[in-house]
């Protein structure tokens, strides 16, 4: 999803900062898809090491200026039992990616959006932060902890000029779903994900689930009784389990990536081309 974010505004006009574990690989993929390299810079960061980020952060601000858009997009999905000691380990994995990954991507840019009086935070999260499902125990908390920290920051930044742009995917068509033999209801290509929050983010919407139709399921398995919901989802196929890694240096993962490809950028930063341009905030719909 990241990769077709990029391509996106790339293909929109905007000035990019891409932000990966692998600046090798990044270049390469940037030069495979025929982007622009004057109007992209690449960071080397991992999202489980917040120093890391916060550094490919200043470094996106020294070159380019406060973006107007910061699009952290990191994450990682991996099947756990919590009987089981080793997947504390792939619980701490997951919860370091998707939680403190997206806060730490975010934290250099509050204040010099906030001092500026505009910009854009978006947060991907996932439907799956709604309600918990057997064996994603790890996943759906990470993502309904992402859920509530997006919500804590728009509060935070409630009247300051700053957006916080909550984006919950469905089931979209990356390497993290390829391995899933479980159907997939409304399945989207990256590409039209990219197209729909794309849209989703320049309205300013503060919450949008994408696609729609994955909004209202969500919202109608939220009204099950606890009873039915248990028995609905007992027997529902789970996602394979991971030997974890230990989070230590640079060798912590990041975003899952197909054999072969770059890691999908972690953080998009995008502005417009004209130097010194910063748009109006687009209106709340």
């Amino acid at each position: 999803m990241g990769q077709a974010l990029a391509r996106r505004y790339h293909n929109a006009g905007w000035r990019l900062a891409l932000v990966a574990r692998r600046q090798q690989a990044m270049a390469d993929w940037v030069q495979q898809q025929g982007l622009d390299p004057a109007r992209i810079t690449l960071h080397a960061a991992d999202v489980t090491q917040p120093d890391s980020v916060i550094a490919a952060a200043h470094a996106c601000m020294a070159s380019q200026g406060v973006p107007d858009v910061v699009i952290a997009n990191a994450g990682i999905s991996h099947g756990m039992d919590s009987s089981e000691r080793a997947d504390l380990d792939v619980m701490q994995q997951i919860l370091a990616t998707n939680v403190l990954g997206m806060a730490a991507t975010f934290q250099a840019f509050i204040r010099p959006m906030r001092e500026r009086g505009s910009g854009s935070l978006v947060g991907l999260a996932s439907v799956a932060g709604i309600r918990g499902l057997p064996g994603h125990g790890a996943y759906c908390s990470s993502k309904a902890a992402a859920l509530t920290y997006c919500e804590s920051l728009r509060g935070e930044l409630h009247g300051s000029g700053v957006r916080v742009v909550t984006l919950l995917p469905g089931y979209i068509a990356t390497p993290m779903t390829a391995g899933d033999h479980f159907s997939l209801p409304f399945l989207l290509s990256a590409d039209q994900f990219a197209e729909r929050a794309q849209r989703a983010i320049a309205a300013g919407a503060s919450y949008r689930v994408i696609p729609w139709q994955m909004g209202v399921v969500a919202r109608l398995l939220r009204l099950l009784p606890n009873a039915v919901f248990d028995r609905l989802f007992a027997g529902r196929p789970r996602k394979p389990r991971l030997t974890p890694r230990p989070l230590t240096g640079v060798a912590a993962p990041a975003d899952p990536a197909a054999p072969g490809t770059p890691d999908a950028p972690t953080v998009s930063c995008a502005d417009p081309d004209e130097p010194g341009h910063h748009p109006a905030p687009p209106s709340t719909p």
